[in-house]
């Protein structure tokens, strides 16, 4: 088999992992925390996507002062990182298709916008960590996505070319950042965000892990 690509992005939340409900979970104890009321399921998710600090701001609102918005932050990761595994789990096909692109040396990495530490614990609690070589977040550079910084990281430390690398993601936050970096992305269906891939468009898009590993990996 060759491969069309040498290394591949993941996002985390809606795209390797389905983590709604405990992401609502958290936003809302910290909700009841600061004296709100809960907010709904959908809501919540349509915050998901900019990193910890935007998704609180948001879910509480602009009228709250930055201070309270930043014991609130606290409070949220606090939660979420004992709470982070309580609902979460791969979605269907992903170890699948992750086992199969690591067998055919396919170069696996991370990059979301969650903290880094809460994303290395939901990695390793799924048993995962063995299959990506580096797992970057929302705080392990100076920007996050969709500023490229990440990608083009990457990208060096595995010794990649834009055009064999590819970024996959359920919102439209991955997509531009794969055009920042001027490499090439693919959005899937079932995630979070799916309604923002309309613009701007993936180079691929898929509604199930397996369609992946056709697109990466192609018969000589």
């Amino acid at each position: 088999m060759a491969r069309a690509f040498d290394l591949l992005i993941w996002d985390l939340d809606g795209t390797l992992i389905e983590s709604r409900d405990d992401l609502v979970d958290a936003v809302n104890a910290t909700r009841r925390h600061m004296g709100f009321d809960p907010l709904p399921a959908y809501t919540v998710a349509s915050y998901v996507g900019n990193g910890a600090p935007v998704l609180i701001r948001r879910a509480l609102g602009d009228a709250v002062p930055q201070a309270d918005v930043d014991h609130a932050l606290d409070h949220f990761i606090r939660h979420y990182y004992m709470h982070c595994l309580d609902k979460t789990a791969l979605y269907p096909g992903v170890l699948e298709a992750l086992d199969r692109l690591a067998d055919a040396g396919v170069k696996l990495a991370i990059l979301t916008n969650k903290p880094v530490m809460i994303s290395k614990r939901i990695v390793a609690g799924l048993g995962l960590t063995e299959l990506f070589f580096r797992i970057y977040g929302g705080n392990s550079f100076d920007e996050k996505k969709p500023n490229p910084v990440g990608i083009l990281h990457l990208m060096s430390e595995a010794n990649a070319s834009r055009e064999r690398t590819l970024m996959i993601g359920d919102s439209r936050v991955d997509i531009e950042t794969a055009r920042n970096a001027r490499s090439k992305s693919c959005g899937v269906l079932w995630g979070l965000q799916p309604e923002t891939l309309a613009d701007p468009r993936p180079d691929f898009t898929i509604a199930e892990a397996h369609e992946l590993v056709s697109i990466v990996l192609t018969k000589l």
